[in-house]
């Protein structure tokens, strides 16, 4: 049947900053002459990277975190997979809590960092091996599982050399290989493709359908859109710790008004141009910011014309124009204003 994943008003709040913050040598509260004096309070360090998140993952389904950096997508896999200490909420995996049923839940998932994390000192057989072994699979089944993985992940004539020489793509897919001897019910992918080229991104996606098909659940974080639409059975878009839209690519997409975004850039602001632009045919939302007017509509090459008359007939001038179409990144901008890989 699968298992499934269910968070409800998760909250982390960062109460210390990390190592670097603290300065050269961990010495950020010492001056040039010494200690700091007394009377000056160290003021306290607070980050909200979670502000009571609630989802509910399917058994068997892909599902997908989307959002920029600094969203709160790593924190939430790292909470799941028992790595980071939520501050409030509840984390759960199948019938398992998370913080409560640690070693329960450990044995039902497989995680990939964002960072490759392997050991050095081993070679890529070896290091499938050992993870075999720490989940108390038979010799001659971890053997078997490690050369069908390193088949698949087109590791085999590497298998036996040491990972240090090995490129960031080949780290990635032994990471992603590891995760997966033990036969995970659970998978959790944090920013899988990143730094991938093309070739080993398309075979990344091959592999994580495959496993999909076995009933396995899959969690991605990614800020990639067209991983997310090419993979995700539903998505939730995060940003700052909330959640601002969840549901299936095609329903998200189909929640932009309009559909369509034109983003037209003007040599000066004029409030008679929105004014003239939010009349035209198909035009369902006009948002201003500066120089930059952004048109939702239903339609978009054919409004080129009436926007340019627009434009003139306003006394200003047309620096740009520039159409995209129904797409998760035009959600992100519509509720947040900013693009999503900023």
């Amino acid at each position: 049947m699968g298992v499934g994943v269910c968070i409800k008003e998760l909250r982390k709040v960062y109460t210390s900053p990390p190592p670097m913050a603290a300065g050269p040598a961990g010495f950020g509260t010492m001056g040039a002459r010494g200690a700091a004096p007394k009377q000056k309070q160290k003021k306290a360090f607070e980050i909200v990277a979670l502000d009571g998140i609630s989802l509910e993952i399917r058994p068997g389904e892909i599902f997908g975190l989307l959002g920029p950096n600094g969203a709160g997508k790593s924190t939430t896999i790292g909470i799941l997979t028992t790595r980071v200490r939520p501050t409030s909420g509840e984390a759960r995996i199948g019938k398992f809590d998370v913080w409560r049923q640690q070693v329960e839940t450990k044995r039902l998932i497989g995680v990939v960092q964002q960072r490759p994390n392997l050991d050095f000192s081993l070679t890529a057989r070896e290091i499938l091996l050992f993870h075999g072994a720490y989940y108390g699979i038979a010799k001659g089944e971890r053997a078997r599982r490690a050369e069908e993985l390193l088949q698949r992940f087109q590791l085999v004539t590497r298998a036996d050399d040491m990972v240090r020489g090995f490129s960031g793509g080949m780290m990635q897919r032994l990471s992603i290989a590891r995760a997966m001897v033990h036969d995970p019910e659970v998978l959790f992918l944090d920013e899988p493709s990143t730094g991938l080229d093309p070739q080993t991104k398309l075979l990344l996606w091959e592999i994580i359908r495959e496993y999909n098909k076995n009933g396995k659940t899959i969690l991605l974080t990614t800020h990639n859109m067209d991983e997310a639409d090419a993979l995700c059975h539903r998505i939730a878009i995060v940003d700052h710790g909330h959640v601002i839209a969840q549901g299936t690519p095609a329903e998200l997409k189909a929640a932009i008004p309009g559909g369509y975004l034109v983003r037209v850039h003007v040599g000066k602001g004029s409030p008679e141009l929105v004014e003239r632009l939010q009349l035209l045919p198909g035009v369902t939302e006009v948002r201003a910011d500066g120089n930059a007017v952004d048109l939702y509509a239903d339609r978009g090459g054919a409004l080129i014309g009436a926007i340019v008359a627009a434009v003139g007939e306003s006394g200003t001038e047309l620096c740009d124009v520039h159409i995209s179409e129904p797409s998760l990144e035009n959600l992100f901008l519509h509720h947040t204003g900013r693009s999503l890989r900023a």
